[in-house]
């Protein structure tokens, strides 16, 4: 099923980069808009709905049955929904900047470990990494693409082997900015998205860059 969606009044047109903005477990499209603050001037955007409805208003985008390991096929189906939904409505010549929290910040990584080519600078928040050899791994390993990884100090959601799982993932495929902030659980805060901002103004449009 292909996620519903809300854009920004300028998205997509001749745009180098689009951020595409994916909530987390039981959350939905408005949850993160907010972070639009943190792009850079210019920068379009689309906040996605996940496709699986758990609770009035609560979407997934896959459903936990065991927590910080993802079922590969769930994961697969989810992933591939949301690239129908670039496909269809990001220009080809433009990239996305998936900036994910939570079970969208896994989101924003797959994305990243699948189709490398059309992905910008991914932005994960709170989030985690599959276990296992994703298809693009090898080739990440070797093009080292900017992302950065933020997360709370006192956050007790995710899975432990699921943080230890990212932390080693993550330094090894891409340049990594990986920040963590005292005082915060399972969430955003200022410090965090001020980061964001920084990281995203730092590593400039994927014109800049290669693939």
């Amino acid at each position: 099923m292909t996620p519903a969606a809300i854009v920004s009044e300028d998205f997509a047109g001749d745009a180098t980069a689009v951020a595409l903005f994916l909530h987390g477990y039981g959350s939905n499209e408005r949850d993160l808009t907010a972070l639009a603050s943190a792009l850079p001037d210019g920068m379009p955007w689309a906040s996605l709905r996940a496709p699986i409805e758990v609770a009035p208003g609560g979407h997934a985008w896959f459903r936990i049955v065991t927590p910080g390991h993802p079922d590969q096929d769930a994961l697969d189906a989810a992933t591939g929904a949301i690239r129908s939904w670039v496909d269809a409505a990001v220009p080809s010549a433009a990239r996305i900047v998936p900036i994910g929290f939570s079970q969208g910040g896994l989101m924003a990584t797959q994305l990243l470990r699948t189709a490398p080519e059309r992905v910008h600078a991914p932005v994960v928040l709170g989030g985690f990494v599959a276990a296992g050899e994703q298809k693009a791994d090898a080739a990440l390993r070797e093009s080292r693409p900017a992302m950065f990884l933020g997360r709370g100090a006192d956050d007790q959601v995710i899975a432990p082997a699921a943080v230890e799982r990212t932390d080693a993932w993550a330094p090894v495929h891409t340049t990594l900015d990986a920040r963590s902030y005292p005082g915060l659980g399972h969430g955003i805060d200022a410090r965090m998205l001020a980061d964001v901002q920084a990281f995203l103004a730092r590593v400039g449009s994927p014109q800049d860059h290669t693939a």
